[in-house]
């Protein structure tokens, strides 16, 4: 059978195309040094995982990364770079809660959340501590309902901003115990944390890394933890949900990904190097250290929990009437 010489240029394309795409996948990451993009600053939960996995993770695959901080705009800048990278594995996002919540809190992205990536690994879940001013009444979650059921409006908790995780975190809340409380937003997590300390504001849903020695320190009194479970570094603190706040489960997380189109062997080698180098015992210590758990587990399983966390923000972002533009 004779084919039309140019049906068969064509197939030569694709089989060249597939040839070469299949040589710079086992080849990678050999051309060049891997840039890790994290879409917060320097000093930030983001930038502490990627600062604490970029080295041995570097040893693993043989090739050096370099950490490049692009914040601003809640994630969107550093996002929105990597969205539009060539996907040959060499530009890689690491990313928290707000990849989740941003397709809801924004009416215009400039990238598509689903289809612009590929979900590699979610490296750890670090629940929130709900905290209040030592001064303040409430000693315990319930205790703290019962004050708001009161005075419905009266009581205010504060967060690093409009959109931002502890935000959500209150909102989440409120819905759940169908309460009426003050949203006071902050431009950033310290000022934010400050003012709790002080008095001006008297709730807060503090981050378990930067929030966890001021509660040793007395400075906050911890009523409860956001996880599923109780958290190591505070054992006797029950979760929101053991003291009767019921589907209450919010995390900070941090998630790896790639561009969309990537060669599946890459992502299948950079995922199997991430979930070694995390569980390295150091990395394990470091994070369980913050009130962090590990997850690192497969690119199909990071995948379905972002999808789950995007459909369950959305849900809460709607009823809040939470817009960020």
């Amino acid at each position: 059978m004779r084919f039309p010489i140019r049906l068969c240029a064509t197939a030569l394309c694709w089989l060249a195309a597939g040839t070469s795409s299949l040589a710079h996948a086992q080849a990678w990451p050999a051309a060049k040094p891997i840039r890790l993009v994290v879409t917060y600053a320097p000093g930030g939960g983001a930038d502490t995982m990627a600062r604490m996995i970029s080295p041995r993770l570097g040893q693993e695959l043989g090739q050096t990364i370099v950490v490049d901080n692009r914040p601003g705009a809640g994630g969107q800048i550093g996002t929105d770079l990597v969205a539009k990278s060539a996907p040959d594995g060499y530009t890689v996002l690491l990313d928290a809660a707000s990849f989740a919540a941003n397709p809801s809190l924004y009416k215009r992205l400039p990238y598509d959340p689903v289809k612009s990536f590929i979900p590699v690994s979610v490296l750890a879940l670090y629940p929130n501590m709900l905290v209040v001013n030592p001064r303040f009444p409430a000693k315990t979650t319930q205790e703290l309902v019962a004050m708001a059921r009161a005075k419905p409006g009266s009581i205010a908790y504060a967060s690093s901003g409009n959109g931002s995780a502890q935000h959500l975190a209150g909102a989440l809340f409120a819905q759940r115990m169908k309460l009426d409380l003050l949203h006071v937003p902050y431009k950033g997590g310290g000022p934010a944390m400050a003012d709790v300390i002080a008095g001006q504001v008297p709730v807060f849903f503090a981050n378990t890394a930067s929030g966890l020695q001021h509660v040793r320190a007395g400075k906050l009194r911890v009523l409860g933890v956001t996880g599923a479970r109780r958290t190591a570094i505070l054992p006797d603190t029950p979760t929101l949900a053991e003291a009767g706040v019921p589907h209450y489960e919010v995390y900070e997380w941090n998630g790896v990904f790639l561009p969309a189109g990537t060669p599946p062997e890459i992502v299948k080698r950079l995922s199997d190097a991430i979930r070694k180098v995390i569980n390295l015992p150091e990395n394990r210590e470091r994070v369980t250290s913050l009130g962090g758990e590990i997850v690192a587990g497969t690119p199909a399983e990071a995948a379905k929990f972002v999808q789950a966390q995007t459909t369950e923000w959305a849900k809460v972002i709607k009823e809040g009437n939470i817009q960020l533009d």
